[in-house]
């Protein structure tokens, strides 16, 4: 059904809203983005940021500052990469070795995924007895060179926690491929991925602890695949934007789309705070 973000509010206590293509695009935050943020908090919404990013929560709530974002409009960003960290942590001593050497692959050389972890980054995924695939450096390498890097970790049986499932993202060049289709590629090479994000249950679960009680919840996004077919499977109410991945498609073709993936509850066309 097709309505707008002001028609939704009135609808819902709570709101799980997505990063990029919802609030911000390849280069910099959608024009009323923020302000229709605050205007959420303002009517006492509780608001979570879902997000496939492989950074955790304090770098993408410190981009997110940076950008106008006014950090009292939301609870946190409940990030892949933080998800992923607290599940890694409580995994060390067990199924991971204390300071077993971990490979990080991510953008802006972060290594917030490992942070204080008694694990020993290394330089090259061959020398790892770990791969955190954080992010795709798409804009830099093709995949011919993603497969030499990861080929002898994934004959090694090197187990990969990919921590974005994004298998595409927006950059000011236009959309490469992301941190999802990397790891699509270790499988393809024989590796095992454990996967961490949307639409995968672990994320959920971490954000609705953080929400509390709350019943009227809704999941706001761009990715049929991502956004609507986790918070479906969630449980929770969803509403896909017209913006970000799918903007240039016709409203045939994303409903076509939609049909093949996860069908929205929601169609709305931007994240603004005003009527269609």
């Amino acid at each position: 059904m097709k309505t707008d973000l002001m028609t939704l509010a009135a609808q819902y206590d709570a709101f799980l809203i997505d990063q990029f293509g919802v609030l911000l695009d390849g280069a910099g935050a959608y024009q009323g983005a923020a302000a229709a943020l605050s205007s959420l908090t303002g009517m006492g919404k509780q608001v979570v940021l879902l997000s496939n990013s492989g950074k955790r929560a304090a770098p993408n709530a410190a981009r997110l500052t940076r950008l106008g974002f006014d950090r009292d409009s939301y609870i946190t960003v409940m990030s892949s990469g933080e998800a992923a960290f607290g599940e890694i942590k409580g995994r060390i001593g067990q199924d991971i070795a204390p300071g077993a050497a971990v490979w990080v692959h991510a953008r802006d050389g972060d290594m917030s995924a490992v942070a204080g972890l008694d694990l020993t980054p290394v330089n090259e995924a061959a020398a790892a007895d770990l791969l955190i695939i954080a992010g795709s450096r798409a804009d830099e390498f093709d995949r011919a060179h993603y497969r030499t890097w990861l080929a002898p970790a994934a004959q090694r049986g090197v187990p990969a926690f990919c921590t974005n499932p994004d298998i595409k993202m927006l950059t000011p060049q236009g959309q490469r491929f992301g941190a999802g289709a990397i790891a699509q590629l270790y499988e393809e090479l024989g590796g095992t991925v454990e996967w961490v994000g949307k639409p995968y249950p672990l994320i959920y679960r971490m954000a609705q602890a953080v929400l509390g009680p709350s019943e009227r919840i809704l999941c706001i996004g761009d990715s049929p695949e991502h956004d609507i077919a986790g918070g479906r499977a969630a449980g929770f109410a969803t509403a896909l934007v017209r913006t970000g991945l799918h903007a240039g498609l016709s409203e045939a073709a994303l409903l076509e789309h939609c049909r093949a993936t996860a069908m929205p509850d929601f169609i709305i066309p931007s994240f603004r705070w005003e009527g269609p």
